[in-house]
């Protein structure tokens, strides 16, 4: 099954479509970057071949649901697979975690998890992006958002200058409501997840957060399928990603 998931993945790194002219990282999986594209191993194609950077995803998955989020699982073996990210070329991580509820003692632990394994990341050579989701079902997302941001400048404030991170966030329901997140000194990049929204919607709402660039997953592959033709397939990708790209650099 994974075999043919790879081949989907290919199928669109290897499209015209998809260059470094308008993408600037994509996230891939441990099978993905074990993997190989164009001959070469993953991450070194998208960055010899198209320009692209990449990231590693390596979280676990998520815990059941306590204090209203879901702190990531364990990672065992963390430092050996990073030890391997480093040799594959990649350049930094991501790593999720959920807030549900905006529950103080619940959004504090997801960001000191999300530091603590941010610290580990920087201490191998590479770029953490954190990852502290806020479901967008949420009925208190607009709360669970000052929280998170409140945490988070807390926890910016305590890294060194050598260690700078990025952020990946549920758009926010407040426009520019990220913005002294995305003007820290401590930050590369605000990135936004498309968290279930539809593109028309995450695009949207994307345009209204200056400063901002989309990381969409689900988003992104809306409306591709195996069976199109190559031309069909690259120009539904060529669509996507324009209107994905004009909604990030506003």
């Amino acid at each position: 099954m994974f075999a043919r998931i790879h081949e989907m993945r290919a199928r669109i790194a290897t499209s015209p479509s998809f260059s470094g002219e308008r993408i600037v990282g994509a996230i891939l999986f441990e099978g993905t970057m074990d993997r190989q594209i164009g001959g070469l191993g993953s991450a070194e194609y998208l960055w010899s071949q198209k320009g692209i950077v990449p990231f590693l995803k390596v979280d676990k998955g998520v815990a059941a649901e306590a204090d209203g989020v879901q702190l990531m699982k364990p990672m065992d073996g963390l430092d050996e697979l990073l030890a391997r990210a480093v040799k594959a070329g990649i350049f930094g991580t991501k790593m999720r975690s959920v807030i549900k509820q905006a529950v103080p003692a619940g959004v504090q632990a997801i960001v000191d998890q999300q530091f603590a394994v941010g610290r580990q990341i920087l201490a191998a050579g590479l770029v953490p992006i954190l990852e502290p989701e806020i479901d967008i079902h949420s009925p208190t997302k607009a709360e669970a958002e000052v929280l998170l941001q409140d945490a988070l400048l807390a926890g910016l404030d305590q890294l060194g200058d050598d260690q700078p991170v990025m952020l990946k966030l549920t758009l926010p329901d407040t426009d520019g409501f990220y913005s002294p997140l995305v003007q820290h000194p401590k930050v590369l990049r605000v990135v936004a997840l498309s968290g279930g929204y539809s593109r028309d919607q995450a695009n949207a709402r994307l345009a209204r957060n200056p400063g901002v660039v989309a990381s969409f997953s689900r988003a992104l592959t809306e409306g591709l399928t195996a069976q199109q033709s190559d031309a069909e397939f690259d120009a539904a990708l060529d669509a996507t990603v324009q209107s994905i790209y004009e909604a990030s650099i506003t």
